[in-house]
């Protein structure tokens, strides 16, 4: 872990800050769909049949609650 924690030190030493910048939004966006992603397969283990609703029931249900 320490030798890979000094590759990715002299690896961010080497970009400049625009390329700094651009790294790290990337970087943000692919945790934040991981972050989903997890999200969605706990709801989807979770989920059982009957708690899908077709459209039409859910707008019933909407309208008389």
């Amino acid at each position: 872990m320490n030798l890979l924690r000094i590759r990715i030190h002299h690896l961010i030493e080497q970009l400049g800050d625009e390329e700094l910048e651009s790294v790290w939004d990337a970087i943000h966006a692919l945790h934040c769909d991981s972050y989903m992603w997890k999200s969605i397969q706990e709801a989807n283990q979770l989920q059982q049949p009957w708690d899908i609703l077709t459209h039409e029931e859910a707008k019933r249900m909407l309208v008389f609650f």
